[in-house]
This record gives C-alpha cells, structure tokens and sequence, in this order.
C-alpha cells in the first residue's frame, strides 16, 4: 500500500475543493490509531538475556533469536538516562536513479524542516521511504509505522507498515535499516499539488517513538 493507499486516487478530487484544516476530520490521535486484530494479546515480555536463554538446543527457537539479532556480539553502550527504547535516527526518500533524500534527525530542527520544507515527488514515479534506527535497552516488539495524508483538510489515505521486532544493537550490528513497501505517486492535473502529513512509529504496546508532521508536492517534473 504505501503512502498512498487504494483510496487516495479517489479522494483527490473531493479534497480540491474543500478548505484547508487539519482539525476538520478526526483528531489526530484517532487518526494515527493503529489497526487492532481481534483476539490479539500482546504476548509476556522477556529480556534479551531471558531470550537467550530460552532453548539453546531449539534449532528453529536459535534462528528466531537470530532473526531478531540476538546474538553473541557485545551490545552497543547506552546513556543510563536515555530511557528510550527506539531511536529514529533517518528518514529518507529512495527513488531508483536519483540521489536519496534523507533527513538526518540527529540535526537540531531537521523534524521542523520536514513540514516546512516538502518533498518534491514526480507524479507517476516508483519510490520507496526507509528509516534507520537504534534500539537499545531491551527487545522492540512489533514496531509499525503509521501514516496519515491529507489534502485540504480532507483525508485522502491511511496507511501502516509493519516493520518487526528487533533485539538491541550490537557492535556487529550498530544500526537497523528497514525499507518500506515500493509506492507509486498518482498522475493527472488533479493529482498534482500539496499534501500534508502526519506519522507515527509505534509498538505492540502503542508506545510513541516518533511523531512528526511533514508535507510533499506532487508535481509534474522532478525539481
């Protein structure tokens, strides 16, 4: 699905004539709620030594662990008074044969700029978001992102990637890198203009580990 979902191409048109107000549908918690399956229980959290432990013997158990990188590699250290269990520290826009557009949030006002300053996106064109990240204390359960786009107020999709569990970083492994699902920007006169956005990464446990606004164009050319 990607940025944007199966009913964007046809909310378009009813958001180029409405005025322009975030505020004007739900409120943005509602918004970004994530989706929920019935008879879902967020299963016993464990330690990564505690994962470690389990089965040593398992040989599937063993690929499991090492799927969500635990291993034997030392862990990164980590500040005592930094509680955050994931750090978001790139976003970046991938589009084949052109340079990444990459935001560095480790740079004071990089979340800001992300609103301020859009992508610029060629309508029609394949591309692809990937974030980089770090995460430190304990094992991430079930990190997703959630996105929400409007135009003018009306909101023309919803979409939610998930992007998987993930033991702490190691000296062998320093930073994950996850790239999303492959998207294609819609095309057409009505298509082109402004969007506005808001997204979210989030756990099993609905833990905020990123929210931020950012807007994009859609244009005719590349620029």
């Amino acid at each position: 699905k990607g940025l944007f979902g199966f009913k964007f191409r046809g909310a378009i048109a009813q958001a180029t004539d409405s005025p322009a107000s975030w505020a004007q549908t739900d409120s943005a918690d509602e918004d970004l709620a994530a989706s929920k399956t019935d008879g879902f229980k967020v299963g016993e959290k464990k330690t990564v030594e505690e994962y470690a432990k389990l089965d040593q013997n398992d040989e599937s158990l063993n690929r499991w662990k090492a799927s969500l990188g635990i291993t034997n590699s030392p862990a990164l250290p980590v500040d005592p008074k930094d509680t955050r269990r994931c750090v978001i520290q790139s976003l970046a826009l991938e589009v084949a044969g052109r340079p990444d557009i990459t935001i560095d949030l480790s740079v004071p006002g990089a979340l800001q700029s992300l609103k301020s300053k859009p992508f610029s996106i060629k309508e029609g064109s394949k591309f692809r978001m990937k974030a980089t990240f770090k995460v430190q204390h304990d094992v991430l359960s079930g990190l997703k992102y959630i996105q929400v786009v409007k135009r003018k107020g009306i909101r023309v999709s919803k979409d939610e990637e998930m992007l998987g569990s993930y033991a702490p970083n190691t000296q062998e492994k320093p930073i994950h890198e996850k790239k999303f699902a492959e998207d294609e920007a819609p095309s057409g006169m009505i298509a082109r203009g402004h969007y506005e956005a808001v997204s979210r990464f989030a756990d099993d446990d609905d833990n905020d580990h990123l929210r931020f606004e950012w807007s994009f164009d859609i244009t005719k050319d590349w620029k």
